[in-house]
């Protein structure tokens, strides 16, 4: 018990000092768990063996991760997404194979080793890939979700790899020696299985088994998950539901198991059955902390079982091989995002975002061991470049980053020649500027549209809504929207970097329009009204408004007095953002600043004070 607490006090202790600290220097919190694994491993020797063992229980944040993937993501849309799978991920797997053998070939190794090795590093890090994308906000980018059909993809491909490695054992296979000679294999262990339902089957009995495997999670999930909710929902203890979300993920990680699946994909498919589910969200927030803390845990034994002293031995070929994956597998990932017409930041957030090798590697590696076809040496040396690669993955996206600043928008080249004026611009046309667009052509004012999402502007389109695609920002587009005469500006875009941009340069070119500005917060108000913006609209504060008014009518307010209080609280929260706009101080943090803090705390009782003042007026009336 001693030892385990231990282990557990270093581990948490690692990721706890190395990951803020990595994230304050912007390399991610991915590179920060790596980095505490290889400090408590091979650097102090804190952790020894076990770090394997913890490994396998750390891969559940994988299948976790799946998991909530799936719920994120409808039958619909992943039908939606099949060209994507079959042909950008199918390809990626054949030609990333077929280069890499062909370079193991050119080293002399045999083609059944050769084929091995391919298909473990045609393979790319999920958890590390997806992990980054969500941090970085790109998941829901074009890139992003050509990434995510990839990952999705070769998941999938886990189960017929596992079926073939069998059959590459039938040759002799080669071993690197220590001499770095290339060496027959004299010592080939018999695979070792694990308690299977398919053993022994013939491959009619296997496909059925399968199926039944999978047919069971469909109806679980569409007919029991109802009925099992409501009677846990009758404990009314919130930990049932957190047990019941786990007992769901690891059962059905077992089933797959006891089938020969990937138990990453069967939680990904009971996701996707879940997607519509009104449980959706108590899973979400049930499992995230889980799949978090696991995730961090399955990088930081990454990092500690790097063999360096394998390293110490042959560091030129180990970082040369590293390399040549990484190359081989960007130059196929590059050319598949020419031929599915990728563009700008997207072809290299996809070219970048999977060029390492990935955990599946590890699985593929320990059985091909078992079965012969890749010796004890060339498996270590295999993966040890797995483990670099995923390593210097945090690294690529670095380097994204870098590309991504200069270039000024994907798709920049290809905008819509803007042929089209009026006396609104509306920059933006997602929930917020949709709506503001609706309203003002109700009206009977023309408005043009400007957003640089390509797909939403074409389902705009669709529903006879006309919108131009191009980067709002850019002066020519404005300009040949009308920016001249246009009476008004409405800045409904996301970013709020690029909102404060389009404000400032809207104001500078005409000192007389009036600028609307959607704001994500208060700082960004402060940012928006030095900038010059004449109105500015809170994404969520008049609906927050609306609902606490609906909360005081519940309460027993009526009407009336409700909408008073609602308009009160209103106009002096915009007279005090008009006033702490003055003492806000670009760069420096609200609670740092002590003249806000001091005037902010001053208006709050003067809010208080009226609040009470117009009650007792009330009371003392009726």
């Amino acid at each position: 018990m001693e030892s385990f607490l231990l282990q557990a006090t270093i581990y948490l202790g690692a990721a706890v000092i190395a990951v803020p600290l990595a994230a304050r220097l912007g390399l991610g919190s991915v590179l920060g768990y790596l980095a505490a694994g290889i400090v408590i491993g091979p650097i102090f020797g804190l952790v020894g063996t076990e770090a394997k063992e913890i490994q396998h229980f750390a891969e559940f944040g994988v299948v976790m991760m799946l998991f909530l993937i799936g719920l994120e993501l409808e039958p619909r849309v992943l039908w939606d997404m099949r060209r994507r799978l079959i042909g950008l991920g199918g390809l990626q797997l054949i030609l990333t194979t077929g280069g890499i053998m062909g370079a193991a070939m050119l080293l002399d190794f045999d083609a059944a080793s050769a084929l091995a090795i391919g298909l473990i590093f045609a393979l790319s890090s999920t958890a590390i890939v997806l992990q980054t994308l969500a941090e970085k906000g790109l998941v829901q980018t074009a890139g992003g979700r050509s990434v995510f059909s990839v990952l999705l993809t070769q998941d999938i491909a886990v189960i017929p790899i596992l079926a073939l490695l069998p059959l590459l054992a039938t040759t002799s296979p080669m071993v690197i020696a220590h001499d770095g000679s290339l060496q027959p294999n004299a010592d080939a262990n018999t695979a070792s299985h694990a308690i299977s339902l398919v053993d022994g089957l013939p491959g009619w009995g296997v496909t059925l088994i399968t199926l039944g495997a999978v047919a069971a999670i469909i109806l679980v999930g569409v007919f029991f998950t109802r009925p099992v909710f409501r009677y846990i929902h009758q404990a009314r203890l919130r930990e049932m539901y957190t047990a019941l979300a786990l007992l769901m993920v690891v059962s059905i990680a077992v089933l797959m198991s006891l089938v020969g699946l990937s138990p990453a994909l069967g939680t990904f498919l009971a996701g996707v059955v879940l997607a519509n589910s009104e449980f959706r969200h108590e899973l979400e927030s049930d499992l995230e902390p889980f799949k978090g803390l696991l995730l961090g845990l399955f990088f930081i034994t990454v990092g500690a079982g790097i063999d360096f002293d394998l390293f110490a031995e042959r560091p030129a070929f180990i970082l040369s091989a590293t390399a040549g994956v990484i190359a081989i597998k960007g130059t196929v990932l590059f050319a598949l995002s020419f031929l599915f017409k990728m563009k700008g930041k997207d072809r290299w957030l996809f070219t970048l975002g999977l060029a390492q090798a990935g955990e599946f590697g590890f699985v593929l590696v320990s059985f091909s061991l078992q079965l012969g076809v890749l010796g004890e040496v060339l498996s270590a040396t295999v993966l040890l470049i797995i483990a670099m690669s995923m390593l210097v993955t945090p690294l690529l996206f670095i380097l994204y980053d870098r590309l991504s600043k200069r270039i000024h928008h994907s798709l920049d080249a290809d905008h819509d020649e803007v042929d089209a004026q009026g006396t609104v611009i509306i920059a933006g046309i997602g929930r917020f500027g949709q709506t503001v667009n609706r309203l003002v052509q109700s009206a009977g004012f023309s408005t043009v549209v400007i957003d640089n999402d390509l797909a939403t502007v074409q389902m705009m389109r669709t529903f006879g809504f006309r919108g131009f695609f191009g980067d709002p920002t850019r002066p020519d587009l404005l300009d040949a929207a009308g920016l001249e005469d246009a009476r008004v500006l409405v800045v409904a875009i996301d970013n709020k970097a690029a909102a404060v941009k389009l404000v400032t340069y809207a104001r500078k070119a005409r000192p007389d329009l009036h600028i609307i500005a959607r704001a994500r917060d208060r700082v960004h108000v402060y940012e928006l009204y030095a900038a010059g913006a004449d109105d500015i609209v809170r994404e969520l504060f008049d609906s927050s408004l609306r609902a606490g008014r609906y909360a005081l009518e519940h309460l027993g307010l009526s009407d009336f007095e409700a909408s008073e209080a609602e308009t009160m609280f209103f106009e002096h929260d915009r007279a005090n953002v008009r006033e702490l706009a003055k003492l806000w101080k670009p760069g420096t943090s609200l609670a740092e600043n002590p003249e806000y803090v001091a005037r902010a705390k001053e208006l709050n009782n003067d809010l208080e004070t009226a609040l009470a003042a117009r009650q007792q007026k009330e009371e003392s009336g009726s």
